[in-house]
């Protein structure tokens, strides 16, 4: 019986790791695709604001509508959105079906996320929920360590569509194996959107919620034009950045997990804080002294560790001030990360076009630094409840 369960588990895993590489891969073939489309970095960079958007905004929308529906069927029909977004980037032609396939693809991720995350807590037995959990988020990390790099890789020797011509037969050949071995299971009852937005009158929630957006924000202003600003900073063969992008995941991956280890032992505050503040640092000095490999090199991993330090200690921090709605709050948390990802593509976009692409690293350690003060009242907030309630 363990081993059927584990089964599922790691198919919905490895089905993650396909559809979060059909996020991330962008950011490692960027100026390829801009190059494909006939347009500038900037406007390809884009693309990954539609998909966040759609990501965003779509994803509850679907799941509303398909609410009747049981979670197999629904995750059925994200990777039938999965497989569809990949056959529109690889056939049709033209700027503008990139832009369609982008927001295809972002409403596949979201409803699969969804999905499979209430699939994994309902497949595995009492007392293994939470390390199901973590299984299936592996999957969305690996997409950073394994997927991206190896997307750059293959482009060395085939052309770009090449990879999503593969994410799409996977996924094509994981409905099939979604049909066959995950059970019919009733979805949960949806959240009113009344009841979700009602969270928001709590200020500390909303505060807490600012700081992942400007977080975010300042993260996907960099991240999203990695590649082009290491080719403009420290040329490096194909190689070289497939290597650098590839160590860059695993940067990622500890980074989460110190963040786990530091909540633990120092508590919500000073983890942030120090995450926060040497993400800001290693923002700062990546515009100002980055240039021979080396030290381009370490920056960039300081970098993602400090950044992805931040990641489980918000989730925590925002569970903690609404214990009773955690499903809703972790949802609404979600949305505005996606949001912040949006908008800080977007506006690395217009960084890059009217000004230095190293300029991007500036703008993102700013909106950090705004975090950090979203944080700080948030903070602040907390602690003034707490010394009422002790009076």
């Amino acid at each position: 019986m363990s081993n059927t369960w584990k089964r599922k588990i790691y198919l919905l895993t490895l089905i993650s790791l396909l559809v979060g590489t059909s996020q991330n891969i962008f950011v490692g073939i960027l100026d390829q695709v801009a190059d494909y489309a006939g347009v500038t970095v900037p406007a390809a960079g884009q693309l990954v604001t539609l998909f966040a958007l759609a990501n965003a905004i779509g994803t509850p929308i679907i799941i509303l509508a398909t609410a009747k529906l049981d979670q197999r069927k629904q995750m059925i029909l994200a990777l039938s959105f999965t497989v569809l977004g990949c056959a529109i980037t690889v056939v049709l032609p033209g700027f503008g079906f990139l832009m369609l396939s982008r927001i295809v693809l972002g409403i596949g991720m979201g409803v699969f996320i969804v999905t499979a995350f209430s699939l994994a807590a309902k497949l595995a037995p009492p007392g293994h929920q939470a390390s199901a959990l973590a299984t299936v988020t592996m999957g969305f990390s690996a997409s950073l360590v394994i997927g991206v790099p190896i997307g750059r890789l293959i482009t060395e020797t085939f052309d770009w569509k090449v990879i999503f011509w593969g994410i799409g037969l996977l996924c094509l050949l994981a409905i099939f194996a979604v049909a066959k071995m995950i059970p019919a299971t009733k979805g949960e009852a949806p959240v009113p959107l009344g009841k979700q937005l009602a969270l928001l009158k709590n200020p500390k929630i909303t505060f807490a919620l600012s700081v992942t957006f400007f977080l975010f924000i300042g993260y996907a202003v960099f991240y999203t034009y990695i590649t082009p600003f290491l080719n403009a900073v420290s040329p490096m063969s194909e190689r070289a950045v497939s290597l650098t992008l590839f160590i860059f995941g695993i940067a990622t991956l500890i980074g989460s997990k110190l963040g786990g280890f530091m909540t633990d032992r120092l508590g919500i505050a000073r983890t942030l804080f120090f995450g926060m503040s040497v993400n800001v640092i290693a923002l700062i000095l990546l515009s100002t002294i980055a240039g021979p490999y080396i030290v381009t090199f370490v920056l960039l991993m300081v970098w993602a560790m400090a950044a992805w330090t931040s990641g489980p200690t918000l989730q925590y921090n925002l569970v903690s001030l609404a214990p009773e709605a955690s499903g809703i709050i972790l949802s609404l948390n979600s949305s505005v990360l996606q949001l912040g990802m949006a908008t800080g593509a977007g506006i690395g976009g217009l960084v890059t076009g009217g000004l230095s692409i190293q300029s991007i690293s500036l703008i993102g350690a700013a909106s950090v630094v705004i975090a950090i003060s979203f944080f700080a009242i948030s903070f602040g907030l907390f602690r003034s409840d707490a010394k009422v309630r002790s009076n």
